[in-house]
């Protein structure tokens, strides 16, 4: 609390005062970002195309694991948020990477778009609630060159599962049915 009054006292904002608008801020540009020029694309294509766009987005997350990369993260970056992360955005990624390897194979891909989404979302809730839980914020310095995964890429991921997912349960429209012997006109 010192060090935030401090730093406010001397014209500086706090470091947890500043991850958390940065954190926000991602939010709002992804949100922008994707409605405007994401979204619609991602609506005219079928679902299985659409789909495979958002794994393709979310096979990179085997990067996660450089939350336990020494030398990339500041040494008092807390092991309980970064094990969890690193290892949590690798098996997203591992499965977002075998939905797309079956997509030939439409139940195997439609249970592995199904898992990393949930795992993927679980897994970034898990983060959000070790990272509130550990202080992350006050010490946003330790995260060193993955600042910008929680700020710019954590806001995309999110935003691209909660579409996914809305999808995945969303009841699916109907196609017109003309009884057998019926004509229709042209």
């Amino acid at each position: 609390m010192t060090h935030i009054i401090l730093c406010e006292q001397e014209g500086q904002m706090s470091p947890q005062i500043l991850f958390q608008m940065q954190l926000v801020l991602g939010y709002v540009a992804c949100l922008l970002c994707f409605s405007t020029y994401v979204l619609p694309r991602l609506k005219s294509m079928e679902p299985i195309q659409a789909h495979r766009v958002i794994a393709t987005v979310h096979s990179f997350r085997f990067f996660g694991l450089v939350f336990i990369l020494p030398g990339v993260v500041g040494p008092n970056l807390p092991a309980a948020f970064a094990n969890p992360a690193a290892y949590g955005d690798f098996a997203t990624g591992v499965l977002a990477i075998l939905a797309l390897l079956t997509v030939r194979i439409r139940p195997l891909f439609w249970m592995f778009v199904v898992a990393f989404n949930l795992a993927g979302t679980a897994d970034l809730i898990l983060n959000y609630y070790h990272a509130i839980k550990l202080g992350l914020p006050e010490m946003a310095g330790q995260l060193g060159a993955t600042y910008a995964i929680p700020i710019i890429y954590v806001p995309m991921l999110m935003i691209t599962h909660v579409v996914a997912l809305y999808w995945l349960v969303r009841p699916q429209p109907r196609a017109a049915t003309v009884p057998i012997g019926v004509a229709t006109q042209s």
